[in-house]
């Protein structure tokens, strides 16, 4: 995807310390974002995949900010983090293509829009203003708390091993699919979700699937928004990326059976047509379906 130079102006962007010792995610860890990848963590770093489901379904909700959290990466300048690294500059010109593509979806239907922050850190852990901490173990995430997307930049090595694709549009659908949780927090998505979940936890799966594929689906409306931009095979990547990353392949890679009840983010099949929706999508509305019962 040939996306054009960051705009320090239009992004909010640190550069988070990576190291630190002890920690982990507290209890209050990573809110209600989720992950886009919250089995592929577990598989890379050797943890129990279904164990690592069920701390991320304990701690997604959204607390105050934890005790110990702080910007890190205050002493760099936007223009600094966004030149560290290969994969800092090309996440930093998405960031500047999201915000640009969402800011004028959300003219058009008269709707208040508020920029997320993102931060960089590579192989630790990060603290975070408004969901505690977390080691790059999780993944990328999303917290409502302090409308941040926080990316481990190492996660995109692995990315690339599981999927089998080394290409930027996969790693710029793991950016874009954060977004998309950020895109849930401002129109009120995610309070109803979660509001809906402790009034019938028995849905709480359920209800969890479809905020993934939601999120899956408004990256790939932002794909189709900028379909100028898309390469030949990028659309591929995004597809490989979205399979390798269904709950059902996570299992069977971990030698588990499959087991759709435990689903947290949907089946890789569910997963790509949700892209797919997003990319083919007529309209603004055309991720809205997720809540429809379509």
């Amino acid at each position: 995807m040939r996306l054009g130079p960051f705009d320090t102006s239009k992004i909010n962007v640190r550069s988070s310390d990576g190291g630190g010792g002890g920690g982990g995610m507290g209890p209050r860890g990573i809110g209600c974002g989720t992950l886009v990848i919250a089995l592929i963590g577990a598989l890379v770093f050797g943890l129990d995949p279904m164990q690592t489901i069920g701390v991320l379904e304990g701690v997604q909700q959204q607390g105050a900010p934890a005790q110990g959290s702080r910007d890190a990466g205050g002493d760099l300048s936007e223009q600094e983090v966004c030149t560290s690294s290969a994969y800092s500059t090309e996440a930093c010109s998405a960031l500047t293509n999201l915000n640009d593509t969402w800011a004028a979806t959300f003219q058009r239907a008269g709707i208040a829009f508020e920029q997320p922050g993102l931060d960089l850190f590579r192989n630790g852990r990060v603290d975070t203003e408004g969901c505690g901490s977390a080691t790059s173990a999780v993944g990328p995430f999303y917290c409502p708390a302090d409308k941040r997307i926080y990316i481990d930049t190492s996660f995109y090595d692995q990315l690339a091993q599981m999927s089998g694709t080394g290409g930027d549009f996969a790693r710029l659908y793991v950016i874009a699919h954060e977004y998309g949780h950020h895109i849930q927090n401002l129109t009120g998505i995610s309070d109803q979700v979660r509001a809906a979940q402790r009034s019938n936890p028995a849905a709480g799966n359920r209800l969890q699937v479809a905020m993934e594929l939601q999120a899956d689906c408004y990256a790939g409306m932002w794909a189709g928004k900028n379909r100028n931009l898309i390469e030949p095979g990028d659309l591929e990547e995004g597809l490989k990326a979205a399979s390798a990353i269904g709950d059902d392949t996570l299992q069977r890679n971990a030698g588990q059976g499959v087991n759709p009840e435990s689903f947290t983010h949907g089946s890789s099949r569910q997963r790509m047509e949700a892209l797919r929706r997003g990319l083919e999508a007529a309209d603004d509305t055309a991720c809205d379906v997720y809540f429809q019962g379509g």
